[in-house]
């Protein structure tokens, strides 16, 4: 059955009172969307949304906001940008920073406003000269090559070396008054170590991996350096206004699974743990594109929220990552391109197969350069009007039914004398329930597919639900799901 199919099928469910029989009931209507459970909450309102999604509270929609959303697709940014040409010149002027950081939030109002800077920023305060030229990307005069240059790098110094990330911060968090969230980021230590001894960005990364593979000492010392830097970056970040931060590690997916344990991944959650040490209620977001080898992998540095690319489908990383860590993501840029109804149609997709709560709408990467404005604009439109009516919680569905419903699902239209429909919030549960009942269960998770290789195709069943078998609930699965 297709996904369209799948998100639109609601059933009817009959409930019968306990005092009446089968065939002669009292009927109460409920509406429910396949897969999901229409629960409307109320909201903490003295954090902003963004913050209380990540912590697992009940919001009354997924918060928006997209990486890039402050750049060369808007026309304000444009303007500054005739005025002031140098990258490095808006980047590093307070006034800039926060005109610059607030032009989408005055316009489209997102749940999260991001502080307009670079992930290379802090390298001119560790004695790593570079620049960000137009048309070339970032440039870095001395690369390193050698455990000598290694030794000339510097622990980072954020209050001495970037004072004006942290002015920004605190007047952007004045500014947005916890009507959003204020966000900060850095580079994680293997992206930036990629940048500075491949002397820029790179197609093949063979400088970098030269140097893991033939002197790994002198890149570790390297990294530790960057995580001991990225480490006091985020702290200070934190202190000075930002709400969260998002640690992009953009280059890590070049890496192989066993070399990604190696060179990124324990720098990571180096990090990660120093954070918490000090600010154990700062979500930590963590980006790197084309992780879909990586995922589970991704989870072990212990972050917050895992931002995951258009590359993975967000009900697989869903499963793959599980409901205890919140997920950002995940809509192709180049939708942005495409129609305000494709556009909506994937917007609802993606909150649909994310599930109910711990979920951050956001794109799989950065706008693209020549995005139309308005197309932006519909995003955050459609994003904002979602509603409780709209939204879904995560379950896995259990039909419970007896052999002889079994064969005429499997064999074709039969005599279906009941099914009988269970909802649980994880799949342990789907499956302790499934364990303690003596009837044959198949397991059904929210965009159709089965997580038991035992029972018949979830297609094959969703389509025979969906045509031929009205759902009877007694009010004690009522009161369990």
């Amino acid at each position: 059955m297709s996904s369209t199919s799948v998100s639109s099928f609601a059933a009817s469910l009959l409930v019968p009172s306990k005092n009446s029989s089968f065939s002669n009931h009292k009927r109460r209507l409920i509406q429910c969307s396949l897969g999901t459970v229409v629960e409307p909450k109320a909201t903490a309102a003295s954090e902003p949304l963004l913050l209380n999604a990540v912590r697992g509270q009940d919001v009354e929609r997924p918060p928006v906001w997209l990486m890039r959303q402050a750049g060369r697709y808007m026309k304000s940014y444009q303007i500054i940008c005739e005025k002031y040409p140098s990258f490095r010149e808006r980047s590093e002027n307070v006034d800039l920073v926060v005109e610059i950081s607030l032009q989408p939030w005055n316009v489209f109002q997102p749940d999260g406003v991001i502080l307009f800077s670079d992930i290379l920023t802090p390298l001119s305060g560790m004695n790593i000269p570079f620049d960000i030229v137009k048309g070339k990307g970032p440039i870095i005069f001395d690369p390193i090559a050698t455990a000598a240059d290694v030794d000339q790098v510097r622990e980072f110094s954020p209050e001495e070396s970037v004072p004006y990330v942290g002015k920004a911060l605190t007047i952007l968090h004045k500014e947005v008054d916890n009507k959003a969230a204020v966000l900060g980021f850095v580079g994680a230590p293997f992206t930036l170590a990629s940048y500075v001894v491949e002397g820029g960005s790179s197609k093949n990364f063979t400088k970098i991996k030269r140097l893991a593979f033939s002197q790994p000492k002198v890149l570790h010392s390297l990294l530790q350096k960057f995580a001991t830097s990225m480490t006091k970056y985020i702290r200070y970040q934190a202190d000075n206004g930002a709400q969260a931060v998002q640690i992009f590690d953009s280059w890590a997916t070049e890496l192989s699974p066993v070399d990604f344990e190696e060179f990124s991944l324990p720098y990571l959650k180096q990090i990660v743990d120093a954070v918490k040490q000090t600010h154990p209620d700062l979500p930590l977001i963590l980006y790197a594109s084309g992780s879909g080898g990586l995922l589970e992998r991704l989870a072990l540095t212990s972050v917050d929220v895992v931002s995951l690319d258009w590359t993975v489908d967000m009900a697989e990383g869903r499963r793959r990552l599980g409901h205890d860590i919140a997920v950002q993501g995940n809509v192709d840029p180049g939708v942005l391109f495409g129609s305000k109804e494709f556009i909506t149609n994937r917007i609802h997709d993606t909150v649909r197969k994310a599930g109910k709560g711990k979920h951050i709408l956001n794109l799989g990467h950065g706008i693209k350069v020549g995005t139309p404005e308005e197309n932006v604009a519909h995003f955050f439109e459609v994003a904002k009007a979602i509603r409780p009516s709209s939204s879904h919680t995560q379950v896995y569905l259990l039909f419970f039914f007896p052999s002889k419903l079994k064969r005429s699902i499997q064999t074709g239209p039969g005599n279906a004398e009941k099914m009988c429909l269970h909802a649980v919030n994880s799949l342990s549960e789907a499956h302790k329930v499934a364990s303690d009942s003596e009837l044959p269960v198949f397991i059904l998770d929210d965009v159709g597919y089965t997580t038991d290789s035992r029972s018949i195709p979830g297609v094959q069943l969703m389509n025979r639900v969906e045509s031929e078998i009205s759902v009877m609930l007694t009010d004690d699965l009522v009161e369990d799901g």
